[in-house]
This record gives C-alpha cells, structure tokens and sequence, in this order.
C-alpha cells in the first residue's frame, strides 16, 4: 500500500514539473519574440555556406524586409538564421526604429537575443538630434546606446563633433568621447581626449587634456566642466585661460565669458605679456572689462626688466587700467626687491604709463598727526634699504626710463631722511642726513648720488687715514651733495652757507649724535629668501 501511494506521489510531482516547464518556455517565447519576414524577392539555402541559413534576396519590386521588435531592416540581401533568431543584411541597409531612428550601411550583423546591431561601411545613424557618421558602428537596442571605435563624426545643426572611439546614450541625450575629440562650432573650438557632453543643456565636461578656442581666448585643463550655450565653465589641473594680453593660471579656474570674468585659486599666476608683469597668489578675480585684476592670499608681484626684476609682496594687490596706461596697486604689508635694493610701505602704486613706482603710507588721522613724534612717524613712513643705507620719506617715487627700462632716479618731497651704518665703527655708529625734498640718482639698480634739500641736517662720523675716529661733524645747510661707492658714503658736498662743527665724541651726549627723527629699521631689511621663495 506504501508503495502505491509513493509512486501516485512521484507520479504527481512528474506532471506537475512537467506543467511547469511547459508554462516557463511559452512563457519565455512569448517574451522573447522572433524575427520576421516581411517581404523577399527569393528564398534560397546554401548549407554549405549557410548551415541553417535562409538566403534572402531582393526583385525589381520588392526589397529584403525583416522586422524584429518594432524595428524594421531592408536590404538588397539578408542571410536568415531562424533557429538562432539573427540574421546578416547586406547592400544599401536601411534601419528605421520608429519615426525617430535610421540607420544606414552596407553590411550589419543583428542578433535578436541580445538586441545588438554590428554595421559597418559608410554607416550612417540619423535621429531628430543629429547625424552620425563611421565606418563601424554598434548599436545596442536593450540600454539603448551606440558606440564607435573606429572614428566617428557628429553633425548637429550648428556643430560637427569628431572622435576616434564615442559613445552615444540615447536615452540620457549624452555623448561620451575618447581620444582625439574635435568639435567644431561658429563660436567656438574645442579638442580633448576624453570628454562627455549633454545634447539639450549643451554642457561638455573633461577627463584628459583639454583646449577650448574662441576668437577672444584660449581655455587649456585637464579635468573641468564648460556650458558651451551660457559660456560660463570651471577647469582644473593644470588649467590656464589665456587672451591676447594675459594668462591666468591657477588649481581652479571659474569663468564667465558673458561677464568678462575669471576668479582662480591657488596656485594662481597671472602673466601680462605687454607689461613683462607675472602676479602670483592663492586667490585672483579678473575683470577683462574694466582691464583689471584683484590677488590676495599671498600675492607676490614680478616686474620682468632688462636688469633685475622688481618683486613685490603685499596683502592685496591690483593690476588695473588699459595696458597702454595700466596700474600695479598693492595694499597693506608691501614689501619689495629690485638688485641690492628692498623696502616696505603701506602702498605701492606702478604706474607703467609714467614710468613712476611711489610707496606711501596710509594717511594718518587727525589724532595721530597731534600726539605721535617725528620719530614715531618714520616708523610708519616708507623705507628703502641699499647695501648700507636706509632711506625714508611720507612718500618715495622711483622714476624709469621708459627707453631702457631701467629705474633711473628716486624722489622724497617730504621729511626725507637717510642712515647709513658707520662700517668702520662695525654698526656701533650711524651717519644721518635728514631735509625737506630728496632727489636720488640710481645707477644699474643702485644709489649713485643723492641731494637733499632745503633743511639739511648731517651727523658723519670722521675718520683718518689709519681709520682713527677724529670727531662727529654735525652740520646744517641749505643743501646736501653725496655720493655713494660700495655701499657706502663716498663723499658729501654742502650747499649754500653752510654751517658746522666737529665734535669729539666725549663732548657729546648719546641723544646728540643722532637727528631728531632718527630710527633705526636695519633690523627690518626684506631678503629675497625669506619674502618671495
């Protein structure tokens, strides 16, 4: 009895896998669905070459028409393999996907279980978007995308896009380029070698090397993001923006083309190649409009001439003007280095018209001008150091011949005021010459001669010939001539009645070797290692 009922047990379960079995394949077959043959000139088979195939062949009235899926193929020729469901066309393919998609080419291979198309020879793929051109193309019907490896050419109604290998996303509207990217546009040009761009945004984003050329500038970057309808884009690695005057480098660079504007970040060099000008920072905004430039973070100045080059650091720097009267402005904590020369202020203005650098301090507020002492105030007046001199003045202006390129003189039109370490004492001492104006002579970027004038006032330290310390000269004048050799005094004139007297130095006190106003700043001589390195 237990053995009937395991075998009517067995036998329902046979039957039942069975059922199921037929259900899954009709199932499988009703999704899976069958190419079909629409319309053919003549059938023929030729097992030897077509194991399995049907030979499809078109007439005068009729050509070879496959369908499979909603798409519909025509050729002069199709090889049908039933069993495997695919087929080969050849001769004048034509593919149409609804009202939207043609394909054409010479020669295509369809698989209808994977859905995928191969076509080769003169192929070209054409929708509502654009057109695109190859010699092989690869189009898979299940996600709805064409590749090619072997170069393609896009056209669109305003730009043709060329590339070795490119991947078209259907769906997602997006083209995906690789190697040897070209497209060219009324408005613009760009190349690449890796680049996706989305059709209805118009936006273009880069992977590898990249240029962007315009009529007005030049985009380079290795990594970046373009909206080539808004012209708005930000690049990175390595990227510059460049037009006829200038280049800006910089980590990151946004930019504005309808704005006339570019902001860069870190590591930023801006190069002016009319003015011989290079800024350097870690934060600049360009204003091409109004021919002017914004850095702080660091900001570092170079002035390119034919003897030494002029750096300057400050807290914000600004290149400003037209470059046939442009403007280098710095704010706040300038310092610079021009040969032997260095100094600080407030502010530095280069006016490149002129030929004129004037360092000046921030205007002092009516408290301060009632309570600080002449002393205080050459704390805060600017100062140039040259080997062993210290010069300071309410303003100074280095004046440039414009011919040679060179700064030629320097100008103090008030409270001017010079010290010179007394080297034969070995910086015990100080030689000091204060007035009103001051004018300079400077001579392959050093301090050949310079006047004093109106209210001249000297302390010189008095020496023999074995170098013995005769006295300290202490003299006024209306005017005072020195000359300067190897860092040094080298020699003074005085001007109209002057009037002075040698002391021995016991006979004076330490407050009477030194002019009202003095102050020393040595100790705040800028160097090139420490500043701009």
């Amino acid at each position: 009895m237990d053995q009937i009922e395991n075998k009517q047990y067995s036998f329902r379960f046979i039957l039942t896998y069975i059922l199921l079995s037929i259900f899954f394949s009709i199932s499988l077959q009703s999704q899976e669905k069958n190419i079909e043959i629409k319309s053919a000139g003549s059938f023929d088979r030729n097992e030897s070459l077509f194991p399995d195939g049907n030979i499809l062949s078109e007439s005068e009235t009729k050509k070879v028409h496959l369908r499979h899926d909603e798409m519909d193929i025509f050729s002069k020729k199709s090889i049908f393999f039933q069993k495997r469901n695919s087929f080969i066309a050849t001769g004048s393919v034509h593919v149409m996907q609804g009202d939207s998609i043609n394909l054409f080419c010479d020669s295509l291979n369809y698989d209808g279980l994977t859905k995928k198309i191969s076509s080769y020879g003169s192929v070209r793929f054409i929708n509502d978007e654009m057109e695109l051109n190859s010699s092989v193309l690869f189009f898979d019907r299940n996600i709805n995308e064409i590749f090619f490896n072997e170069n393609g050419k896009i056209i669109d109604s305003l730009s043709t896009i060329e590339s070795k290998n490119g991947k078209y996303l259907i769906d997602q509207k997006k083209y995906e380029f690789e190697k040897n990217v070209i497209i060219n546009n009324p408005d613009y040009k760009i190349r690449s070698n890796m680049m996706d761009y989305f059709i209805d945004s118009e936006q273009a984003y880069f992977f590898k090397q990249s240029t962007i050329k315009t009529d007005t500038y030049t985009i380079f970057c290795n990594e970046g993001y373009y909206d080539t309808k808004k012209k708005i884009g930000i690049f990175k690695n390595q990227a510059n923006v460049r037009n006829d005057e200038r280049t800006i480098y910089g980590d990151s660079i946004y930019f504005n083309d309808n704005l006339q504007y570019a902001s860069a970040s870190k590591n930023i060099r801006i190069i002016d190649q009319e003015e011989n000008l290079v800024i350097k920072g870690e934060y600049a905004e360009v204003f091409e409009k109004l021919d002017s430039a914004l850095i702080t973070k660091n900001p570092i100045a170079i002035n390119i001439t034919k003897s030494d080059s002029l750096f300057i650091k400050a807290d914000t720097l600004f290149s400003i003007g037209k470059k046939d009267k442009r403007k280098i402005i710095g704010y706040y904590n300038v310092k610079f280095i021009k040969g032997s020369m260095s100094g600080k202020s407030d502010k530095i203005e280069i006016d490149k018209f002129l030929g004129l650098t004037t360092f000046s301090r921030k205007k002092l507020t009516k408290r301060q001008i009632q309570i600080l002492t002449e002393n205080e105030i050459n704390k805060l007046n600017p100062i140039i150091w040259d080997g062993n001199s210290q010069i300071s003045g309410d303003e100074i202006i280095l004046k440039e011949n414009l011919e040679k390129n060179v700064i030629d003189s320097l100008k103090i039109s008030n409270n001017s005021f010079i010290v010179e370490i007394d080297t034969i004492s070995k910086g015990k001492n100080y030689n000091q010459m204060k007035g009103i104006k001051l004018f300079g002579k400077i001579i392959d970027n050093k301090l050949n001669k310079v006047k004093i004038d109106k209210n001249a006032e000297l302390v010189y330290y008095m020496y023999d010939e074995n170098q013995e310390l005769i006295g300290i000269d202490k003299a006024i004048a209306s005017s005072i001539l020195i000359s300067f050799k190897e860092n040094g005094i080298d020699d003074i004139i005085f001007f109209n009645q002057p009037e002075g007297v040698l002391y021995p130095e016991d006979q004076l006190e330490e407050n009477q070797k030194t002019l009202f106003g003095f102050i020393n700043r040595f100790e705040e001589r800028i160097t090139k290692e420490e500043n701009f390195n």
